[in-house]
């Protein structure tokens, strides 16, 4: 058996309820032979017939009375569904997960949704820190935070930042008795804390820059960061065990 429109239903539930192919029409917004050519063909489809006509009324049959109670609330369900999703269009809503390292999300992010927030109660956000480099299309997230060299050539990105300016640092407890890097050839005779990010398998190369031209330099690595976070990396620098970027 053919499956009847949900036009055709809808228009079925307007006759039964107004008991009238004028009253149903009007309220549909067609013509009332358009609305009785509808009932027909659904009662052709179906082989059954679901109104009961006269000249002075129209009533439901018995298969019509059911079929009313039946698909009657369940329709009445889809509307008011359909209405509530206009909501959305008024105002946003909804949950955004964002992908991002933890200085992105300290200075960059929260920044941002600290004055966003409060005029949109609505929208909830879910910032995941993490140092992985993680695909945010496989692991479906809304957006990532990266640094402009870290973005795959066929990701849209959009600057949310200015340029970041990083500087080799260390504790005055490491630089007693060592002599300070003047160029990144020196570091080699330091000990440099490096990171190793879980998605690059290897350390992660110091970026040096003089004049728009890149400076290639080498490095003791004494410290790896397996699993690194900002603190351990702050908590090794302070304690002197090296220097770090």
């Amino acid at each position: 058996m053919p499956r009847p429109a949900i036009n055709d239903l809808i228009a079925f539930l307007a006759v039964a309820r107004a008991q009238s192919f004028t009253k149903a029409a009007g309220r549909l917004g067609v013509s009332q032979s358009a609305l009785s050519h509808t009932i027909r063909g659904l009662e052709e489809r179906l082989g059954l017939r679901l109104l009961t006509r006269t000249t002075r009324s129209v009533s439901p049959t018995e298969a019509g009375q059911r079929l009313l109670l039946t698909i009657g609330p369940r329709l009445d369900e889809i509307e008011t569904e359909l209405a509530a999703l206009s909501a959305f269009r008024e105002k946003p809503a909804g949950t955004i997960r964002i992908n991002a390292g933890e200085h992105a999300a300290d200075a960059i992010l929260w920044p941002a949704l600290e004055k966003l927030l409060p005029d949109y109660p609505d929208i909830q956000v879910e910032i995941i820190v993490d140092y992985g480099l993680t695909d945010i299309v496989a692991e479906r997230y809304d957006a990532g935070v990266r640094l402009g060299e870290q973005v795959a050539k066929d990701m849209i990105a959009v600057r949310i930042g200015p340029d970041m300016r990083m500087a080799v640092v260390g504790a005055p407890a490491y630089f007693e008795g060592r002599p300070k890097p003047q160029t990144p050839q020196d570091l080699t005779e330091h000990n440099c804390i490096n990171l190793r990010l879980p998605t690059y398998g290897s350390v992660y190369a110091w970026e040096f820059e003089r004049d728009g031209h890149e400076l290639i330099g080498s490095r003791r690595g004494t410290g790896d960061l397996q699993q690194y976070r900002a603190e351990a990396e702050c908590r090794a620098r302070r304690s002197g065990a090296g220097i770090s970027a």
